[in-house]
């Protein structure tokens, strides 16, 4: 029998541990592990028999689930391989070469480089791990050769990655959001929307989202580079790539080793552009097919948001993975490239994805640790009680960002967060329903932006092979600036009860986070003239 900890402030020490350590040592299995072994001591009364049985059920549950195969999370892996091997087919092809040639034909500065990077993540976004890894293969050949550092790319990605799919109904979050939401407004007795409108009216409300596409953009044209970026930006400028110095665990150094493969000379634009969008096609395809057989069987006429709420995102993944990997080998069998070479690039592209790998093996471990830990709902029990309803759109967004910081997941923030805002609204103040479940929602994606043990900010880092733990220190400046935007808009929403002044406040707000941004950005490093 667990301890319970649902009421005890014990329960998010484990990964506040975690966190701790992942800052100071940058080791991140270190600490993962740490958090995970100090959440199952906890739970077992540190019982050394009980918590070696705990820790050896848990580790099981990462492959085995429900007496089967643990589909989710060997699909993700399964997809990652994948995509590291089509990411290196496609610079034995030449194709990333060719590419990022006529990229520069094209594309002239640096600027423009961070551009293309943020405008396919906008595009691309039917989900946010295939965004961060498809976007990251596109891009990184481009931003390399303009010297945008590896950490630059990361938050790019991530900051177009989740924000985009929590706008976006016809996407994976969005299909999720929905859903949940049509629960609450069903229990609350709301009939003025329907689950797809609710969504669409909440969406601008989402200021987190909003703001955080906005300074992306913001951010790449005017090259505006604070705290811990400058460094990674100067050392790129000079050839340096992102090291700028630290330690990391031998697995995370796979994420920025350059692939050896020697690059055929006689690679076409296409041969990298042609799998690629096949990759998306097929993925996109098979997210709706395997929603529509979930409906078929179920006797329900196709709709394309009903497949979207029904999909198996890890199936359609791995399958458009599939798709993808054999449009890369065409060009390589087109220019008779041997097979030796064929078989060693695939292995070398399944072995960069093993630090990623590990990493998220951790990082879904310390969050099944803290699942039972019940540190979701001791942070929820925060919220409870005599408080003001117009300041709660602006807590539960403070809140929510703590818990999916503290938990790594947006999506379990959502579930557990989005319910609690729904009782919330319905016992204070209903018309406060919908600014209250959009704070939920933009906390979630900023928590979950900060957290070093989020698996999206992992497969950012992944995508752009940076380390890290560099990511994750690069990007918080930015993600606290619009955290501080956003917690003012939803102060003035909560108020007003006014998107339209709320959302012109926030606004001007970010206008003058953007001045004081462009301050930072030009005052010179310590140690310079």
């Amino acid at each position: 029998m667990l301890i319970d900890y649902s009421h005890s402030l014990t329960s998010i020490i484990p990964p506040l541990v975690a966190l701790g350590l992942a800052i100071l040592t940058r080791r991140v299995l270190l600490s993962l592990g740490t958090g995970v072994v100090l959440g199952a001591l906890f739970l077992n009364d540190f019982s050394f028999i009980n918590t070696v049985g705990y820790l050896a059920t848990s580790i099981k549950g990462l492959f085995i689930a429900d007496n089967g195969i643990n589909t989710w999370n060997m699909s993700i892996v399964l997809f990652l391989i994948l995509l590291g091997m089509t990411t290196a087919l496609l610079t034995l092809s030449g194709g990333t070469r060719a590419f990022a040639e006529w990229a520069q034909t094209k594309i002239k500065t640096k600027r423009g480089a961070k551009l293309l990077a943020a405008f396919l993540g906008v595009f691309i976004f039917v989900d946010d791990y295939f965004n961060s890894l498809a976007v990251g293969s596109i891009a990184r050949p481009v931003t390399d050769r303009f010297q945008v550092s590896r950490s630059k790319l990361a938050y790019i990605l991530d900051s177009t990655a989740a924000p985009m799919c929590v706008l976006m109904p016809a996407s994976s979050w969005g299909a999720y959001i929905i859903t949940l939401i049509g629960g609450i407004l069903v229990t609350h007795g709301v009939t003025e929307y329907t689950p797809l409108s609710a969504f669409m009216t909440l969406a601008p409300m989402n200021f987190y989202a909003i703001f955080a596409l906005a300074m992306v953009f913001v951010v790449s044209w005017f090259q505006w580079d604070i705290g811990p970026m400058r460094k990674h930006e100067i050392a790129a400028c000079h050839g340096r790539g992102t090291d700028v110095g630290g330690d990391v665990d031998e697995q995370a150094k796979d994420l920025t080793e350059e692939l050896d493969i020697k690059e055929s000379q006689y690679g076409r634009i296409g041969d990298l552009v042609w799998p690629i969008i096949i990759l998306i096609i097929a993925t996109f395809f098979f997210m709706v097919f395997t929603g529509y057989q979930v409906l078929a069987a179920e006797g329900k006429p196709f709709a394309l948001l009903g497949a979207f709420e029904n999909t198996n995102v890890g199936e359609a993944l791995c399958l458009g993975g599939a798709f993808g990997l054999v449009a890369a080998i065409v060009p390589v069998f087109r220019q008779r490239i041997s097979y030796q070479d064929v078989g060693n690039t695939l292995w070398v592209g399944a072995k960069s994805m093993f630090g990623a790998i590990l990493i998220l093996l951790f990082a879904w471990s310390i969050g099944s640790v803290i699942g039972d830990m019940k540190t979701g709902q001791y942070l929820s029990t925060l919220v409870q009680g005599n408080i003001n309803p117009a300041l709660l759109p602006m807590i539960l967004f403070l809140l929510s960002g703590i818990m999916a910081f503290s938990t790594g997941t947006s999506w379990g923030t959502f579930g557990i967060m989005l319910p609690i805002a729904g009782d919330l609204a319905g016992a204070t103040e209903i018309s406060l329903m919908l600014p209250m479940l959009a704070s939920v929602l933009a906390g979630s994606v900023f928590g979950d932006h900060c957290s070093p043990i989020s698996d999206t900010t992992i497969l950012s880092s992944t995508g752009a092979r940076c380390h890290h733990i560099d990511h994750v220190a690069t990007q918080l400046p930015y993600a606290l600036s619009v955290a501080v935007i956003s917690t003012i808009g939803f102060l003035i929403l909560g108020i007003t009860d006014s998107l339209v002044l709320a959302f012109l406040v926030a606004l001007v707000a970010f206008v003058l986070m953007c001045f004081f941004l462009a301050w930072l950005s030009s005052r010179p490093l310590k140690g310079t003239a």
